[in-house]
């Protein structure tokens, strides 16, 4: 099929102290969340300046891909849409609609199916095509690429460049920790989100010729009755410290491509803290952002859905992800009733 433009669709946050809370409240509409949890997640934003770094790092983003598009092809344009914060979605739908876009190919930011990942995505993609109106884009979502051979070697790469950066006497015998969001069990139960991200670690583990790495998690913000994936990052860390099972630990966050909050925070700040205060050597790995091998993937992405007989790559043993998600895929979540303290 012929498509005339290539839609990045992320997150989105935001970009000075004024922008925080209005972010906060986009993100956290329709969910059960209280004001008390919503001001301590507006202060991980201001010990960075009040910003956060995602919608750089998508301009970024596009740059190297714009460059990898007019060297290789194909020669269409590249727009961009945010869930959460400016561009919004429907604002670039309406765009592309008076630009004269009439089909499109939408790379979400986010490697791994789960509802929050994915089918949230395409809902968000299908509202700003409403609010567009008559005459708006097809759009069409590129598959998760949590096996392409470009987004392993990307992180492979990075976790090898970490791994050089710890001291030469406890590199080799460091554990080596992939970090995903956690997302609530009811969640996980429907989807292939654990599934993945436990394929994603073995794949790069086996380019590195690695065989003890662990998947962990990080992020939790459900209500303590509400069970989710474990085992936390911190918790993971301290256990390494008190059974000397390893010197270092390496931090993999396999589960984010680029470097946002969650990792500038929970890794680089809660985590880094936990191995200064226990006396653990600690590196983090870069996230696959504008690594060579990643941008390349994701032109292969739009090649395999718009060239016949296109070769659609994947590693291991899963195969490459279906184009078009089935109906009732990764299904939203029932949100539990609030809890106040």
């Amino acid at each position: 099929m012929k498509y005339d433009a290539l839609l990045l669709v992320s997150f989105g946050g935001p970009e000075s102290p004024e922008e925080v809370m209005p972010f906060l409240q986009n993100v956290l509409r329709g969910k059960n969340v209280p004001e008390e949890r919503m001001l301590e997640v507006a202060e991980h934003y201001h010990h960075f300046g009040g910003g956060s770094p995602i919608n750089r790092q998508n301009r970024e983003l596009i740059a190297a891909l714009q460059r990898e598009f007019d060297e290789h092809g194909p020669q269409v344009p590249i727009y961009w849409g945010n869930r959460n914060w400016h561009p919004m979605l429907p604002d670039t739908l309406r765009k592309m609609k008076a630009e004269g876009v009439q089909r499109a190919l939408a790379f979400v930011t986010s490697a791994f199916s789960s509802y929050s990942g994915c089918r949230q995505y395409r809902e968000n993609i299908a509202a700003a095509q409403a609010v567009a109106g008559e005459g708006a884009p097809q759009v069409d979502k590129l598959r998760v690429f949590y096996n392409h051979p470009g987004f392993i070697q990307a992180m492979a790469e990075q976790v090898q460049a970490a791994r050089l950066r710890l001291p030469a006497d406890v590199r080799d015998r460091a554990q080596v920790l992939y970090t995903a969001h956690s997302i609530p069990v009811a969640m996980a139960q429907n989807s292939n989100y654990l599934l993945q991200l436990e394929e994603s670690c073995r794949l790069v583990s086996e380019a590195l010729g690695c065989s003890d790495g662990r998947l962990v998690f990080q992020s939790r913000s459900g209500p303590p009755s509400q069970p989710w994936l474990e085992p936390d990052i911190l918790a993971c860390l301290r256990e390494i410290k008190e059974t000397g099972s390893h010197p270092a630990a390496i931090i993999v966050p396999i589960g984010f491509v680029s470097d946002h909050m969650e990792v500038l925070y929970d890794l680089d700040t809660e985590a880094r803290a936990v191995c200064e205060q226990i006396k653990l050597p600690m590196e983090r790995a870069g996230t696959a952002g504008t690594h060579p091998a990643f941008i390349r993937m994701i032109r292969e992405l739009v090649v395999e859905r718009t060239e016949e007989r296109a070769v659609r790559t994947a590693l291991g043993r899963l195969g490459a992800s279906h184009d078009v998600c089935p109906e009732g895929c990764c299904p939203a979540p029932q949100r539990p009733p609030a809890t106040h303290p």
